[in-house]
Formats: C-alpha cells, sequence, structure tokens
C-alpha cells in the first residue's frame, strides 16, 4: 500500500459515518491526500494553459456546420445570426475523427473588423493534427435530458446563465466547497511537493487573480503581461512606500491578522525578486506573438515555461483571459474579431512551445462562462449553456471532434428552451481527462471532480497517454 492510499483510507476510518462523496468527507480526503506526490513523483514536465473568454462565446457561430443539408438547419435555427456558408474555413478532421452528426464543419473566417486572417491558424492547427475541438461543454452536475429539465426534476449547477456563478463553477467544478477553490489550485495542493526547491508557486495568473488557481495551501502568483509587479518600482509613491516597509519587516506587527497580510506580503515580494531573476536570463523567442492582450500575456506565459528549470518547476497550471464575449447584440459585427485575437494567440504559442522543445508538454485550452443561444433576439444572442472548445498543444490527439454535437434546431431534443443548449459533456469530464495527463492519479481525480462519477465516460481520450 503506498502512502496516498494509507493517508486516504486512514482518513475514511476516522470520518466514519460521512460518506466519501459527502462534502466534508471529499473535502477531508483531498486535504489528507496532500503530499503523497514527492519531489520523485514526476521527472518530466507538463504544463496546463487556460484560456478564459470572459462573457459567454457563441461557440455556434465559431464551429459551423457546412454541408448544405446541416448548414440549411442551423441557418433556419440562428436566422439573423448565420454566419455566410462562403465565409467558413473547412475542418478535415483525421480518420475516424469526424463529428458526432456526420455533419462537415468549418470555422468562422473573417467578416468584419478589417482582419483578413481569422480562424486560419485554428483551422490549420486542427487541420494539421495539433487541436481538437470538444462539442457542447458545459456545467452539468449529472447528466440532463431536456424532459428532466423541463419537468424541474433534474439536478443542476448553482444560478444558470448567469455569468459570475457560472465562470465559478467552470473553474471550480463544485459548489460544496465555501472556499470557491479552483480545480488549478487543488491540483495545485495536492501536487505541491512535486515541484521540489521551486522558488515561485505552480498557478500562475495573468494581470489577476483567477478562481481556477485558487487554493488551499499552495499560493497562487499573478504576474502581469510585461512581467511581476514588484512595490520597489513605484517611485511615484516613494513617501508611502518609505512608510509602508518598515511595517512589513519580521517582529513588527501587533496582532495575527497583520502577521499574516505582513508574511502574504514579503511571499509575494520573494516571489517577484526571483521570477525578475528569471526571466532576465530568459532566451529570446524567434516566435513573434500578436500585439493583443491576450498575445502578450501567452508570450510572457512562454517566457515562464522557457525559465522552468530555474524556477525548480515540474508542473504549471496557468490562466489567461479575454474578455468582450457578452454579445447581446452585434455578434457578427464584433466576434469575429475577437475569435481571430485568439487564434491568432493560440497559433503563436503553439509555435512557442515547439521552438522551446516542450510542444508534448504543454496543453492549452478554452473555457468560457457559457455558450450562447441557437435562436436569435435579433442583434445578437443571450445567455446559453453548452458551448465547443479547443485543446491543443502536440500531446492533444487532435483532428478530431469529441463529444456529441448537438441537434441544432430551435425547440429540438437538445434546446431547454429559449435555444439554450443542454450540455452534453461536462466540465467535470472536460478537466479530469487534462488532470490525468498533468499527472493525477486516478483516485484524487475523483476527490477533485466529484461528480465524474455521475457521468459514464471518466475520460474523454483527446490526449494522449501521459
Amino acid at each position: 500500500m503506498n502512502r496516498r492510499d494509507f493517508l486516504r483510507r486512514s482518513i475514511c476510518t476516522a470520518l466514519g459515518g460521512v460518506g466519501l462523496y459527502s462534502a466534508m468527507g471529499n473535502l477531508k480526503l483531498l486535504e489528507a491526500a496532500i503530499g503523497g506526490y514527492g519531489p520523485n513523483a514526476f521527472s518530466d514536465y507538463k504544463a496546463l494553459v487556460c484560456v478564459f473568454m470572459y462573457g459567454g462565446n457563441d461557440a455556434l457561430n465559431m464551429v459551423v456546420p457546412r454541408d448544405a443539408t446541416h448548414y440549411a438547419q442551423y441557418a433556419s435555427a440562428r436566422a439573423t445570426l448565420a454566419v455566410a456558408q462562403s465565409d467558413l474555413l473547412p475542418l478535415v478532421p483525421l480518420a475516424g475523427g469526424g463529428a458526432s452528426d456526420g455533419a462537415s464543419y468549418g470555422l468562422q473566417s473573417a467578416t468584419g473588423g478589417g482582419d483578413t486572417v481569422g480562424m486560419a491558424g485554428l483551422q490549420g492547427l486542427f487541420n494539421k493534427g495539433r487541436a481538437a475541438i470538444l462539442g457542447n461543454v458545459g456545467t452539468l452536475v449529472t447528466p440532463v435530458t431536456k424532459a428532466r429539465y423541463q419537468s424541474g426534476t433534474a439536478a443542476l449547477p448553482p444560478q444558470l446563465f448567469s455569468h459570475n456563478d457560472q465562470q465559478t463553477y467552470w473553474q471550480t467544478s463544485r459548489s460544496d466547497d465555501v472556499r470557491n477553490l479552483g480545480w488549478g489550485g487543488r491540483i495545485a495542493d495536492l501536487l505541491q511537493d512535486a515541484n521540489p526547491g521551486a522558488s515561485i508557486p505552480m498557478a500562475l495568473s495573468l494581470n489577476f487573480e483567477s478562481e481556477l488557481g485558487r487554493a488551499a495551501f499552495s499560493n497562487q502568483y499573478v504576474i502581469g503581461s510585461g512581467g511581476p509587479r514588484n512595490i520597489g518600482d513605484l517611485q511615484w509613491n516613494a513617501e508611502r512606500r518609505a512608510a509602508f516597509m518598515p511595517l512589513m519587516a519580521p517582529g513588527t506587527q501587533a496582532n495575527p491578522l497583520e502577521r499574516g497580510y505582513a508574511s502574504a506580503f514579503n511571499r509575494y515580494m520573494d516571489n517577484a525578486e526571483a521570477m525578475a531573476d528569471a526571466l532576465d536570463g530568459a532566451p529570446q523567442l524567434a516566435t513573434v506573438f500578436p500585439g493583443s492582450s491576450l498575445g502578450a500575456q501567452l508570450s510572457m506565459v512562454a517566457r515562464l515555461i522557457s525559465v522552468r528549470a530555474t524556477l525548480g518547476l515540474r508542473r504549471q497550471v496557468f490562466f489567461v483571459s479575454m474578455g468582450g464575449f457578452d454579445h447581446h447584440d452585434r455578434l457578427l459585427e464584433n466576434q469575429p474579431g475577437l475569435l481571430a485575437e485568439l487564434s491568432q494567440a493560440l497559433t503563436a504559442f503553439d509555435a512557442a512551445t515547439v521552438e522551446l522543445g516542450v510542444a508534448n508538454s504543454v496543453t492549452a485550452f478554452t473555457a468560457s462562462d457559457f455558450g450562447r443561444t441557437l435562436s436569435s433576439n435579433g442583434d445578437g444572442s443571450d445567455h446559453g449553456w453548452g458551448a465547443h472548445h479547443f485543446v491543443s498543444g502536440g500531446a492533444v490527439r487532435g483532428g478530431r471532434f469529441y463529444g456529441r454535437m448537438p441537434v441544432l434546431a430551435n425547440d429540438g431534443p437538445d434546446d431547454a428552451g429559449w435555444g439554450q443548449i443542454i450540455p452534453t459533456t461536462s466540465v467535470d469530464q472536460y478537466a479530469a481527462t487534462l488532470a490525468r495527463w498533468f499527472g493525477v492519479g486516478e483516485s484524487e481525480i475523483d476527490l477533485i471532480f466529484p461528480n465524474l462519477g455521475n457521468f459514464a465516460s471518466r475520460n474523454l481520450g483527446f490526449m494522449q497517454p501521459a
């Protein structure tokens, strides 16, 4: 019996009548497993990079059926929102990797904003087998049918169709933890000892703290797109800094709250210094990133990956994001530019991982609040549920569609009502497949994703074996 199994069984005994899948039992078991992955757990390097599209991306206008029969059904359902059939970039799946509905699909190309590239980059990654498409993913507690949803008998995630609540659920994948720890943060807690001698935390977020990386024991680190933020650089506030810094010195705090704040602040300063020193020695990348916000974030992620050995890291979880996807209006006008930004940044990032020799060790994946309604409100779409997503990298079994594509018919079998498409793949299944590749053991996956056992498939198969 290994150490993790011993800890898990011991805590089960201690909990007595509290079941494994209860909130208390599950969280206690996860905490007991922390430290079970020691400094020799991994000899390789792996990174997960979450690209979050805030606002709820209309994925039905991102991945669009293009054969005559399925396009006609799509155009009828979307009405004023339909992308012209001539504006679709063909996706050519590998043998046996076609969509579940038998349709041919394409990605939206440039239709506005002066962009001439559109999603050609992601089209190329898919067609070269370096990216996969997951069909109709969303927040689920258990599988949901239209009949159960409309009868009110289905177990549902909290506050469906709410931006904030669904952003949280996508990044935490559970509602029984009042601390709102992210599933990336829970992984970082679990594997924290597998980064021996690390000088910065495993979970890093660009520009602001993410819920995905929020952890109980390992600290998330936030870095700017231009590098670490250090209070020593704030010369415009020199007087305040001069008064503030002595308060952070050891032994000067009067109560536990002050000591806790000082400890966190000094830890942040240490992280910033270690990261700045490492980045000073980072190699100059030949890969050119787009000048967009997402391009700058992913460029910094690539630079951080390039100094992973200096920072003592074997596992990393990154969070980057872009906004502007809440298209209740002007969907056809504004979405193409955002999709082009997404495509160009992800394509450059893939090229950078190849340049750095870590293409098989780094996996990027998309997420968003929710999908949008199939039905049109005239000039845009409203808050929906299920949506398609991309996974890219050398370890991805790309050039394939995964999951079940929905029937694109208003009031059809996948329409919960008002055009809100019921997901057929859960966030738990999506994230658990990534976590397994990352190195999380099968038993710990259930602790991180407590609803995974409610679904028939534990592994969606889009990643190469670990």
